[in-house]
């Protein structure tokens, strides 16, 4: 598959120059470009589309393998583009890749292309990937193919080239269309939201009853557990305690005996050094049993509980934990459950209200988009009228008089409306006088359509020379006055002149009146040496030039006529 340009327009600069190296058949080819028209010529077959290929390579196209010269490892191709000011779109999306260009210097784009697959780009000796080559190409080059006429003839492309002539305000109509599609979505989430919330009305304030009626509240889950782990605890030990307290109360009790035998070793212990140490020892026992039996009586009033305690901490742990699995959350999740289910309620309540809100804004969007739309739709019908008018001026030296050209301009029906406003755009054509309009693809012949195309092409770029958008400083056409020859040739190639009096003009072409037009001349051609093949380009003096066109008159054979026609071309521009 091969990419073909016909038509490149460089914004505010212009192609200088082209290094190709083992591209298929050419082998290493530098071309040097200047302003004005320049045409390149050559017998079909010598090579003219691989030139448009390498060309092609610099700016993103798909890198094939096919490309590589036989016996080739790689093919190159570099191309050099000059600015008088360098277009802030293409230093910004430099800079959004990583690269500089210093001021001044001319924008140099590389590629290569390996033999066995793969390939590499660089933006001024810089690596760069292939993506940012596509992104650059808009910017630096309109493109269209040999079969350039069945780009234009699509309605799809007709209202952006009726907006770019018009130079009109379509970025404020896009974001105006955004924000109205964001508006009209958020009035209809929330009418849904309402909606939804209207048919469960019911079951929320049922289960928001529920909740409220329990009132959970944060953390109480663990505060429940630990109160109930622990009354279970003093229920198992209250039985133990019990007996205990019956071993240290009563007169028989160890701590009633330890004070009977004190108060006898106290009446005969007297000076006796023994017994008073024993009768210390004793006492010491009886002060750590009465602290152990106060501590058995604090420890048995703590341990005791109320049974009613524990069955209400277990009642209600039961219908937290109960209402957590009915609404699919955690116990402590429940208090958010509930601000949730009042929210929703809210919601309902004060929906009305929201909904207002939206469509108020949902109605100054779809206002402002509509009165931008409407502005664009008026000034999409100014332009096309100029635009036809422009037109028509170039088809009577295209030998087209009696064809008309309209800018048909229509209402789309709302469901169609979009980023690009409200109207279809369709370039119609009628060739005879009295004729209906209609599509350029319905009505004209290729040779006729080629010319209107031409006209097309030329009135846009004049319309921004005029406006110094710049765009129309450098032009490729490939072929574009193929089907026509004689006069309406000669009328082509002096439009190609005009045309690139105020910029750069190269033109592939097999037409000799279009070459005769050409302030400079290149000839492609193919030269055999045994089994090998290459294509060559060659800057034509005016002798060889001459040549050249009497060849395109005559054929294989140059007669002595072919030449002196040559020279009443060439003393005719």
């Amino acid at each position: 598959m091969t990419w073909r340009v016909a038509h490149v327009i460089l914004h505010a600069g212009m192609l200088t120059q082209l290094a190709v190296r083992n591209v298929v058949l050419i082998e290493a080819l530098d071309l040097d470009f200047g302003r004005g028209l320049g045409v390149l010529t050559g017998e079909t077959g010598a090579g003219k589309s691989i030139l448009l290929d390498a060309l092609g390579l610099v700016l993103g196209n798909r890198a094939e393998t096919a490309l590589v010269r036989s016996g080739a490892k790689q093919a190159s191709v570099s191309a050099s583009f000059e600015f008088g000011t360098f277009p802030p779109a293409i230093a910004e999306l430099l800079d959004d890749a990583g690269l500089t260009i210093e001021p001044g210097e001319p924008l140099i784009i590389r590629r290569q292309v390996k033999a066995d697959g793969g390939s590499k780009a660089f933006v001024n000796d810089q690596s760069a990937s292939v993506g940012l080559l596509r992104n650059l190409a808009p910017m630096l080059v309109e493109l269209h193919g040999q079969h350039d006429d069945r780009g234009l003839v699509n309605p799809r492309g007709h209202r952006q080239l009726l907006d770019r002539f018009a130079d009109a305000d379509t970025a404020k109509v896009a974001r105006n269309w955004r924000t109205w599609q964001h508006a009209a979505q958020a009035l209809e989430e929330a009418r849904e939201a309402i909606d939804a919330a209207s048919a469960e009305q019911d079951l929320l304030l049922a289960h928001l009853g529920e909740l409220t009626k329990i009132e959970p509240q944060a953390g109480e889950e663990a505060r429940l557990a630990e109160a109930r782990a622990a009354m279970q605890k003093g229920e198992r030990l209250s039985g133990d305690l019990e007996e205990l307290r019956h071993i240290w109360e009563g007169s028989e009790s160890p701590l009633s005996e330890l004070r009977t035998a004190a108060r006898r070793l106290d009446r005969i212990a007297g000076e006796h050094k023994l017994l008073a140490e024993a009768l210390g020892a004793l006492d010491r026992a009886i002060l750590e049993a009465t602290e152990a039996e106060e501590k058995l009586e604090e420890a048995a009033e703590a341990l005791v509980h109320d049974p009613q305690a524990l069955d209400a901490a277990e009642t209600r742990l039961f219908d937290l934990r109960a209402l957590a699995r009915k609404h699919r959350c955690e116990v402590d999740e429940l208090p958010a459950k509930m601000r949730e289910l009042r929210a929703k309620l809210d919601a309902i309540e004060g929906g009305e209200a929201q909904l207002d809100a939206l469509r108020l804004a949902e109605r100054e969007a779809f206002d402002a988009y509509e009165g931008a739309a409407v502005r664009l739709r008026k000034a999409r019908q100014s332009a096309a009228k100029k635009l036809d008018e422009a037109v028509m001026g170039e088809l009577a030296p295209l030998k087209l008089d009696a064809a008309r050209f309209r800018t048909d301009v229509q209402p789309l029906p709302e469901e169609k409306w979009g980023p690009s406003g409200m109207d279809a755009v369709e370039f119609l054509i009628a060739t005879n006088p009295g004729a209906d309009f209609a599509p350029l693809n319905k009505i004209a012949s290729g040779g006729e359509l080629s010319r209107f195309i031409l006209a097309l092409k030329v009135a846009l770029a004049l319309r921004q020379a005029q406006d110094g958008q710049g765009g129309a400083a450098t032009m490729i056409f490939d072929e574009i006055d193929r089907g026509v020859g004689g006069a309406v040739a000669s009328a082509i190639g002096e439009r190609l002149a005009r045309l690139a009096d105020d910029g750069q003009v190269l033109v592939v072409t097999h037409s000799p009146q279009v070459a005769a037009r050409g302030r400079v001349h290149y000839q492609i051609a193919k030269a055999s040496s045994g089994t090998v093949t290459k294509t060559s380009v060659v800057l034509l003096d005016e002798a060889n030039r001459k040549e050249e066109i009497a060849r395109m008159l005559s054929g294989a054979e140059v007669t002595p006529e072919a030449r002196a026609q040559a020279d009443r071309l060439l003393e005719g521009v």
